[in-house]
């Protein structure tokens, strides 16, 4: 059997008292005052936007008085931002951008970047690796994921280092925003890539189980969700690759995002059967097993992982070992196992091999996250994880949310990033989930809350985000980051031109 270092045994067992504890209690929330002070956005005047924007085009037209004038109105205005953000709540307003070929066109990054400002974001979280592509230029990517930029002509434009550095010219802190255990559809072109995924205990990969998207409640198939078991050694070393070729690049932070499982649509979004679990990869297996500390608990757990469950006859045919009782990790010995009938042994050694399964799937994300995270802090550089705050609860008697996101137990070194994303529309439910982690998270843990929706108006069943700011403001004035996905959402006509035009 497999051996653990202490740490890793440390980590193991503070997961086991997790799971036999299972729920998370819901908390409550107090009642919002019915006056709030607005939030100070910190947005340009549209006289501002208009001169900087002229300046610009005239700039790309060689206009070398316009270029000085746009170098300095640039300049200003980043101290001008930094000025308003460290007067006005909250100290840091964070936007999600994806960046596309097209930015890649003379003049286009800084628009995109001016864009930001102009609303009054001072940080940006810049995909850099997501939908199976990578933020690296071709001539210098030694991933197994294709660049974003392709086209010929093009292979040794940095998109990533380019934004970083335009970005903190404009006063933007600039993070380095990745997909993790999620690692798209293009990972599959790679030689027995499909050896490396997660599997369930139907048989099914995240492509072959119907899964819901990130911000979609009802549910959607999403061809490009991809999840890896995040015990393949062949993953790990992939994706520790990427990582450290874009901490290369010293980003001002870097988020990990999609560290869990898929989950499913309506009753699949529960996982109630060790057949639900996504534990069933060849590493994940052996790692399972590996778990046992005796002949009995080895067999037994081979049984369970095939079979779903145990019988009364299994556990008498394991009486055969001479052992006592069935060990694990993480477990004490039951001193009433001798005393207890074959059927009352079943029960109980049933329960745990389910809680053993929940632990065994928790410690996979766990890990996967330490191993990203890893080279970014030895760097010195800040590392967050991106979560939802309820991947983690218990459901009914012995249900768990499918997606099996441990976040209260990722380090508090860390930051927490809670994608609050509730569509009762109204505030409430958004900052009642905010106040969950808020619960749970130890004093010193720095929670930066992501809020989905656009500045003026509601949609999709979530208020206009200033009544949003606002209320988390009355709540929980200690967060001093928010964030907002995305800049998609806010400008969709901008972002669909940047998606679907052709890179010369």
């Amino acid at each position: 059997m497999g051996t653990m270092g202490f740490l890793q045994r440390l980590r193991w067992l503070q997961i086991c008292g997790l799971v036999a504890g299972l729920a998370i209690a819901q908390f409550a929330h107090s009642p919002l005052p019915a006056q709030a002070q607005p939030v100070a956005t910190c947005q340009l005047s549209n006289e501002q936007i208009l001169q900087k924007e002229q300046l610009r085009q005239a700039a790309l037209q060689g206009d070398r008085e316009s270029f000085s004038r746009y170098q300095q109105l640039v300049e200003r205005q980043a101290s001008d931002l930094q000025d308003c953000r460290n007067e006005n709540w909250p100290r840091n307003q964070a936007i999600w951008v994806r960046l596309y070929p097209c930015d890649a066109r003379p003049g286009a990054l800084e628009q995109v970047l001016d864009v930001l400002v102009n609303k009054g974001y001072n940080q940006v979280y810049v995909e850099v690796f997501g939908a199976g592509q990578v933020l690296l230029p071709r001539a210098d990517n030694p991933t197994v994921w294709p660049s974003v930029v392709r086209s010929p002509g093009y292979e040794n434009r940095d998109l990533l280092a380019e934004a970083i550095a335009k970005g903190q010219e404009r006063g933007l802190k600039v993070y380095a925003w990745m997909f993790s255990m999620n690692v798209g559809y293009s990972y599959l072109q790679r030689p027995n890539g499909t050896q490396s995924l997660a599997l369930n205990g139907y048989g099914q990969t995240s492509l072959e189980s119907l899964q819901s998207g990130g911000l979609n409640s009802a549910g959607e198939v999403n061809a490009e969700e991809v999840f890896i078991d995040p015990y393949n050694s062949q993953a790990r070393t992939d994706y520790s690759t990427l990582v450290q070729s874009v901490v290369r690049r010293r980003p001002d932070g870097v988020l990990f995002d999609y560290i869990r499982y898929p989950r499913g649509v309506g009753a699949a979004s529960v996982a109630g059967r060790v057949q639900d679990l996504w534990i069933y990869g060849s590493a994940a297996q052996q790692a399972f097993y590996q778990r046992s500390l005796n002949r009995s608990a080895d067999a037994l757990s081979r049984r369970f992982l095939q079979r779903g469950y145990i019988t009364a006859q299994d556990i008498v045919e394991m009486e055969a070992f001479g052992e006592p009782q069935p060990l694990w990790q993480g477990y004490n010995p039951d001193p009433a196992y001798a005393q207890s009938t074959p059927d009352q042994r079943r029960a109980y050694v049933q329960q745990q091999l389910w809680r053993l399964g929940i632990g065994h799937a928790f410690q996979g994300v766990l890990d996967f996250l330490a191993l990203g995270s890893q080279p970014v802090t030895q760097q010195g550089i800040p590392a967050g994880a991106v979560f939802f705050p309820e991947g983690n609860q218990s459901i009914g008697e012995s249900g768990i949310d499918s997606r099996l996101q441990p976040w209260d137990r990722f380090s508090t070194s860390m930051q927490w990033h809670p994608m609050s994303y509730a569509t009762c529309g109204r505030a409430d439910c958004i900052v009642a989930q905010i106040q969950r982690v808020l619960q749970v998270a130890p004093d010193d843990t720095k929670v930066m809350p992501v809020l989905a929706g656009r500045w003026g108006e509601p949609i999709s069943g979530r208020p206009a985000l200033e009544a949003q700011m606002n209320a988390i403001r009355q709540a929980a004035p200690q967060i001093q980051t928010v964030s907002h996905f995305a800049l998609s959402w806010q400008e969709p006509e901008f972002d669909r031109v940047r998606k679907s035009c052709q890179l010369q």
